[in-house]
């Protein structure tokens, strides 16, 4: 079975300048995860997807085996839904499934994302995969109401039943699924669980100096 990897990665970016390919413990941030899905023997071909004069160059002469598609004028905008430059990056890479995740996710582990493909070929009565974060804390929603919990009833959090956030890590999906959906998230999707210091998204100023610094810790660095 083919299984190609994505990485998507825009030049700009709004919340942190540059955050894909600004230095992160010594080296641009979406090597880290390149290397990851490099370092999981069931992905077959390895694609970043970019506007990035800077990341097609580096690429290409850190990882001379991963496929570097231009993304085209039209799909370069920051409000172009991530399900349309997808779906213009399965017209480009035929594989059998499709692998997705972020050079914001450096955190992510290979054996993480081989547990991920290994649970779903497993589980035929599955269509897709998406990665999630565990929580166990009082919830509400806009206009003050209890979501998950009874406050009349003040279990400790964690007794709460708990609830997943998709963390935006990872996400195993068919050409058919992405094309019947316009969603990486099929019909009957099965959610893995990934630790939440290893499931870091960076999406603020904040969240980069935090998975830095988890990082320097995980490799005894720091």
């Amino acid at each position: 079975m083919k299984i190609a990897a994505f990485v998507p990665m825009r030049h700009s970016s709004e919340r942190v300048v540059g955050k894909n390919y600004r230095l992160f413990a010594g080296k641009p941030l979406y090597h880290y995860i390149i290397q990851s899905l490099l370092n999981c023997s069931a992905i077959s071909q390895v694609c970043i997807d970019t506007d990035s004069p800077f990341i097609i160059d580096d690429a290409k002469k850190s990882f001379p085996s991963v496929l570097t598609l231009l993304r085209p004028e039209h799909l370069r905008s920051g409000m172009t839904p991530m399900n349309d430059v997808l779906l213009n990056t399965v017209l480009q890479v035929k594989a059998d499934v499709y692998l997705q995740t972020h050079s914001t996710n450096p955190l992510l582990k290979s054996e993480t994302i081989a547990r991920g493909i290994k649970w779903l070929e497993q589980s035929p009565q599955h269509d897709s995969l998406f990665g999630v974060t565990r929580l166990q804390t009082r919830l509400y929603d806009a206009q003050g109401r209890a979501m998950n919990h009874d406050p009349k009833v003040l279990l400790r959090t964690q007794d709460l039943a708990p609830v997943y956030e998709e963390n935006s890590n990872l996400y195993i999906f068919t050409e058919k699924i992405l094309r019947e959906r316009k969603n990486r998230i099929g019909y009957k999707p099965l959610m893995l669980e990934i630790p939440r210091d290893e499931a870091w998204d960076i999406d603020e100023e904040v969240d980069f100096k935090i998975a830095e610094l988890l990082y320097l810790r995980r490799e005894g660095k720091a």
